[in-house]
């Protein structure tokens, strides 16, 4: 009966989606994708410029020369959940690009042991069924420059597609905007507005499977949530310049701020927003070789005696790019010393160009 109250519990609490606006929603949408960049700690919205800007900044599409693919696979609790990617993006014109990305995050196999004691107490393994909760991101990119000397700009159409078991699912659309600029002395910037309309998620909920779970937990009977849900917009600024050493040794910096319009447990946190930096550094060697670093989500974390402690989450990656082929991976957490939890996250990505 424990393992039965514990499993209507979590997915009662899992499809309680339903306030009109919350602080975190569609949240797998702000995990990341890219080795390269969660190597440096996500900051990497003013320099981004290949396949996968169709993610950080759209903006930075227009640098592509030919059709790129990028693949991206991380596990996360103790492989529980998967975290997969995969995006293409191919040039118009000298002036705009476009691309299209898939996000899934999911925990497949999930026994549902809500039927497991019949109306007579009696167990009956037999009675146990599997089901999988999964979120799908796809994310239609155009981008393109402007007459502006050294500015390009980036717009996102996102569909998202949320489904838990047979209880619950939803449909979500959204936009976003991103700006990059790049001066005459190579230094950049970069700005994207994510879920700049508020992304709208519908939900449905079958009444049948959650009668069945309702009554699982002694002394709570739990309604069916409201079906609306609005993901409030978010900004991300930054800046960032690369150094050439002796022809072969470049080293790029970067530095971004992450802003949320809420308050939360962000370093720099008001009642109109939150704020968290990302820095994050890139040593290359011949354009062949990459080390990367990076440290970013700083929170104030609770302690048990009421103070807070201002934790962080430093990331380390490495990467081998031969003429078209680049891999990348990356650990996450280092030292495990923030609230996230640690993943290795390896990524592909090919340029076309390999072909030709």
């Amino acid at each position: 009966m424990k393992t039965t109250s514990i499993l209507a519990l979590l997915l009662l609490t899992m499809i309680t989606y339903g306030q009109t606006a919350r602080k975190y929603s569609n949240e797998f949408m702000n995990i990341g994708v890219d080795a390269a960049a969660l190597g440096m700690s996500n900051a990497v919205v003013s320099q981004s410029a290949d396949v996968n800007s169709g993610y950080w900044n759209p903006a930075g599409l227009i640098f592509i020369e030919d059709s790129q693919i990028a693949l991206m696979h991380s596990s996360y609790f103790a492989n529980i959940a998967n975290y997969n990617y995969a995006a293409f993006a191919m040039p118009l014109d000298n002036r705009s690009a476009i691309g299209i990305s898939l996000i899934r995050f999911g925990v497949d196999d999930i026994l549902d042991t809500t039927q497991l004691i019949d109306d007579q107490g009696n167990i009956n393994y037999d009675r146990i069924s599997l089901f999988s909760t999964a979120d799908y991101g796809v994310t239609f990119s155009y981008a393109r420059k402007i007459p502006l000397d050294g500015f390009s700009y980036g717009v996102n159409a996102k569909v998202i597609r949320r489904i838990i078991g047979d209880f619950a699912s939803s449909w979500g659309f959204g936009l976003d905007l991103g700006i990059q600029f790049q001066s005459q002395n190579d230094w950049k910037f970069g700005l994207m507005a994510r879920d700049i309309t508020t992304t709208f998620n519908a939900w449905t909920f079958d009444k049948d499977k959650l009668e069945t779970i309702k009554d699982a937990v002694d002394g709570q009977n739990q309604d069916v949530p409201e079906a609306t849900e609005i993901t409030i917009p978010k900004l991300q600024l930054g800046m960032s310049k690369k150094f050439i050493f002796r022809y072969d040794y470049s080293l790029v910096t970067a530095l971004d701020l992450n802003v949320r319009f809420e308050q939360n447990n962000d370093v720099i946190s008001t009642s109109f927003a939150s704020i968290t930096p990302s820095l994050g550094f890139e040593f290359g060697y011949t354009d062949l070789v990459f080390l990367r670093a990076g440290i970013g989500n700083f929170q104030n974390e609770l302690q048990i005696d009421n103070s807070e402690n201002i934790t962080f989450q430093p990331n380390f990656g490495v990467g081998f790019k031969y003429r078209g082929i680049e891999i990348d991976y990356a650990f996450t957490d280092i030292g495990d010393q923030s609230a996230a939890l640690y993943s290795n996250v390896f990524s592909l990505k090919l340029d076309f160009s390999i072909f030709r």
